[in-house]
C-alpha cells in the first residue's frame, strides 16, 4: 500500500515499511521483486510510517490489509492475488515451526495441544473474539471479526495437501531467488 497510487513496476523506485526480515510476507515480496529500499517498522505502525512520508510504502500484514483504503492509501500490489495467478496456490502466511531436536513424540503433542487450542476458538468463536477485542486498537467488532476469519478457520487445522504444496513452493522459490540461503525440507507433523 502506498500514499501516491502505484503500481507493481514502481517498486523499485519505492522504500517500502517492512514488518520484518524473517516474515512470510517480506519473503513473498522479495520473491516478486528483491530491487527495493526498505526499512523495518512495527507491523502495527506500517501505515503510520507510509501517511507521514517515512516510506513511499508499506508491506502489511495483520489487520491493516482490511482498512488501510479508508486511510486514503492505494494498493500497489495483493501479493495472495500474485502468488494465486502464478501458482494456482494460497499464499502461505506465517506458520508454526518447531525444532526436531525435541523428538517425535513431544512434537507431536506441542502440535496436538496447538490443534486443540485453534478448535477450542473455532467451536467458541464469540468468546474467542469477545477475548480478542482488547487486542484490536479500536478496531470495529465486525472488522474484527473479519480479521479473526482470514487467519482462525479450517486450514488453520490443516493446511489440505494444496497449501503443503504451497509451502514447500514458497520456501522453493526462496531458495531459488537466493533469498534463503539453503533448500528447507518441511515435515508437517500430525497431532
Amino acid at each position: 500500500m502506498s500514499r501516491e497510487a502505484a503500481t507493481p513496476d514502481d517498486i523499485p523506485n519505492l522504500k517500502i515499511a517492512i514488518p520484518g526480515k524473517l516474515t512470510s510476507a517480506f519473503l513473498a515480496l522479495r520473491i516478486f521483486n528483491s530491487d527495493f529500499e526498505y526499512e523495518v517498522v512495527p507491523f502495527d505502525k506500517i501505515i503510520d510510517a507510509v501517511q507521514d512520508g517515512t516510506c513511499d510504502a508499506g508491506l502489511l500484514i495483520h489487520e491493516g490489509q482490511l482498512f488501510y483504503e479508508s486511510k486514503g492509501l492505494h494498493k500497489v500490489l495483493d501479493l495472495g492475488e500474485w502468488w494465486h495467478q502464478q501458482h494456482g496456490l494460497p499464499l502461505p502466511m506465517g506458520g508454526n515451526a518447531i525444532r526436531r531436536d525435541l523428538g517425535d513424540e513431544r512434537i507431536r503433542e506441542v502440535s496436538k495441544l496447538l490443534r486443540e487450542s485453534i478448535n477450542y476458538s473455532l467451536t467458541h468463536r464469540d468468546d474467542a473474539l469477545q477475548y480478542a477485542m482488547q487486542f484490536a486498537r479500536d478496531m470495529e467488532p465486525e472488522l474484527a471479526d473479519r480479521f479473526v476469519a482470514m487467519w482462525v478457520n479450517d486450514l488453520t487445522l490443516d493446511y489440505t495437501d494444496r497449501g503443503r504444496e504451497a509451502v514447500k513452493l514458497l520456501l522453493d522459490e526462496g531458495f531459488k531467488k537466493n533469498i534463503i540461503p539453503h533448500p528447507v525440507q518441511v515435515d508437517f507433523v500430525e497431532s
